[in-house]
């Protein structure tokens, strides 16, 4: 059995998505103030994170796009760990849309489909947020009516950043499938034969998190 970690470590400072700020890392409890508190040699770190919930690898929940309806909280485990992975590579080349063609010799059912375009290459690099791969609308119908159980993209995001409509995030959050952004490393993972995890907290009233997406490959 192998471990394979597909989220990108968050650090102070970061930016994920171009124009939203990255997190901000503060002391709660300095370990040289936990020595005066408990005594010598008695030290203790506690840090205070501020962040935009859209940081890092994160998954999105139906309420991300939709009010009322399902917040992380609401998320079953089911729908988020242990699930049949798939790997479908779609690097861009002249069209940077994934598309119907890109997906149909797969069986997608009740599975965790993740779009490996290999744009992660560019992540922290102005590069990122320029004409980035995504999934288009057709793309995305085909995956709710075939019944794909996540949809995970190694983009900036799984819509066209220049399509306001955001047709890939409406067509699957309507459906009930979480979609995660930002995955890295899917290179490194056979198309089948793997189980996917992305489990965030369970935030009442929230509508994105970052996760620590992994795959376990037999």
């Amino acid at each position: 059995m192998t471990l394979i970690d597909l989220s990108h470590p968050i650090e102070e400072a970061m930016v994920t998505y171009p124009g939203i700020p990255g997190p901000d890392f503060t002391d709660h409890l300095t370990r040289d103030q936990a020595e005066t508190t408990y005594g010598p040699g008695v030290t203790f770190h506690i840090g205070r994170i501020s962040m935009v919930a859209n940081t890092g690898t994160y998954i999105d929940s139906p309420f991300h796009r939709f009010a009322g309806a399902t917040d992380l909280a609401g998320l079953s485990l089911e729908q988020l760990a242990n699930l049949d992975g798939l790997v479908i590579s779609a690097p861009p080349a002249n069209c940077r849309g994934v598309n119907v063609a890109d997906l149909t010799p797969f069986d997608v059912r009740e599975k965790a489909v993740l779009i490996h375009t290999g744009w992660s290459r560019h992540w922290r690099t102005p590069e990122y947020g320029i004409n980035a791969p995504f999934i288009t609308r057709e793309a995305t119908t085909w995956l709710v009516q075939n019944g794909a159980a996540l949809v995970g993209i190694d983009s900036v995001n799984i819509d066209d950043m220049t399509d306001p409509s955001r047709p890939a995030h409406t067509g699957l959050l309507q459906a009930g499938i979480p979609i995660v952004e930002h995955l890295c490393q899917l290179d490194r993972l056979p198309s089948t034969g793997f189980k996917f995890h992305a489990v965030p907290p369970a935030i009442r009233g929230f509508a994105t998190f970052p996760v620590r997406a992994y795959a376990i490959v037999a």
